[in-house]
């Protein structure tokens, strides 16, 4: 299937998800006494299951309104400070209140929007003056921006930490720990001023030699050949960036639920039980996760691509032979920035270990400017996300900022 036949079915598909929406309505129109028995019931879990399966996701906010901080409760407005081609950078403005630690928080640009890290910004604000990289979809990009590439990538972080200025920390979450470590490497390198004071890296690829996931695996089961012929599209007509090479979102998302597809097909079924007998605070957490899980951006094709040659077929990360820019990256050069290394011992995306070696790679950060810490009972998204995440990991983080600040 190529991309303008998948978009002509994802535009009938709305279709049927409105027309859904609409009996939906009117069956459970408190005036329809259809509505209170189980024949009527029935009717609506199944429309309204039948309307979130056709339905389009779009991108949505991050929605943060107010933050807690030391008892007083602060309006916080996110507002884009910088502006890129591909990538806006956002901050989360505390009412003018600003904290003593600039964190910029670096989201993947690996299928989902940067609102998936929503959980992670509210419990970084009342600590943490916040910044994150807001990617945007490939196909909203005009042709005439040029392409986005992974050096690109380590060369946005870098603008985006010299737009931060000195006294900053950085953290990165899954995809992005490799082009975070890289940057932080270059700038030191060049003696930059800006150069992070912390890092923290969590859930990454950094050596994918390392207890290998299904993730890990899929790259080596196909050349090169096969992901620049298959899952390579050209953006259809009747978006700014038609014509141009993008791995789709829908692919990736395709991608992301065949790994546990039993999973989500349990949930479902769950929600669908949820509908039928009243139980709404279930039914919204449901509709909450898989708006926001559903919303997909795609992706730039050079970026995808070298990121699969680079990162997972040849590992040269670990191996040394990473570059920027044509020149060898010389992590030895970072002896100043703290790190701190972040994994779950559930995680099934991205394997123990892989992350942790960037202890190993940055060898001449002093001991004592190095932590690693895995968390027993997270998976990949527990990391980030939810109440392990607030309970274990983001003191963690804080306490590590705070000491190098």
């Amino acid at each position: 299937m190529n991309y303008q036949a998948y978009d002509y079915l994802a535009r009938s598909g709305q279709i049927m998800s409105e027309g859904f929406r609409l009996v939906n309505d009117v069956i459970t129109h408190p005036t329809n006494p259809f509505s209170y028995t189980l024949g009527g019931k029935i009717a609506s879990a199944t429309l309204e299951t039948a309307l979130r399966v056709t339905q389009r996701y779009d991108k949505l906010g991050f929605n943060i309104d107010t933050v807690e901080v030391d008892g007083e409760t602060l309006a916080v407005n996110d507002e884009i400070v910088l502006r890129k081609p591909f990538c806006n950078l956002i901050h989360f403005n505390r009412n003018g209140h600003t904290a003593k630690d600039k964190v910029l928080l670096v989201a993947p640009l690996s299928g989902h929007h940067a609102t998936l890290l929503k959980g992670t910004v509210e419990a970084l604000l009342p600590n943490h003056e916040v910044y994150i990289t807001d990617w945007l979809d490939a196909r909203e990009v005009p042709l005439e921006a040029g392409p986005f590439s992974f050096d690109c990538y380590v060369g946005y972080l870098i603008d985006f930490l010299n737009h931060l200025g000195k006294d900053s920390h950085m953290v990165a979450i899954c995809q992005p720990t490799v082009q975070a470590l890289i940057a932080t490497a270059v700038m030191a390198d060049e003696k930059n001023p800006n150069i992070p004071k912390s890092l923290t890296l969590m859930a990454g690829p950094l050596d994918t030699t390392k207890n290998p996931t299904r993730v890990n695996e899929f790259s080596h089961t196909r050349p090169m050949s096969w992901f620049r012929n298959v899952a390579i599209m050209k953006v259809p007509f009747g978006y700014p960036g038609q014509g141009r090479e993008v791995y789709p979102g829908f692919m990736q998302l395709g991608g992301f639920i065949s790994m546990n597809k039993d999973t989500h097909l349990k949930k479902h079924q769950k929600y669908f039980q949820n509908l039928l007998f009243g139980e709404q605070e279930d039914a919204d957490r449901f509709r909450a996760f898989y708006d926001e899980y559903m919303a997909v951006l795609d992706m730039p094709a050079e970026f995808y691509l070298e990121t699969i040659e680079r990162v997972f077929k040849n590992n040269e990360l670990a191996n040394g032979t990473i570059t920027y820019q044509g020149k060898p990256v010389n992590f030895s050069a970072i002896t100043e920035t703290a790190l701190l290394t972040v994994e779950g011992a559930d995680d099934d995306i991205c394997g123990i270990g892989q992350t942790q070696a960037a202890q190993t790679i940055c060898k001449e950060i002093p001991k004592d400017m190095r932590k690693h810490h895995i968390q027993t009972g997270a998976g990949h998204y527990g990391i980030f996300s939810g109440s392990m995440y607030r309970k274990n990991i983001r003191p963690l983080v804080t306490e590590f900022i705070d000491s190098y600040s």
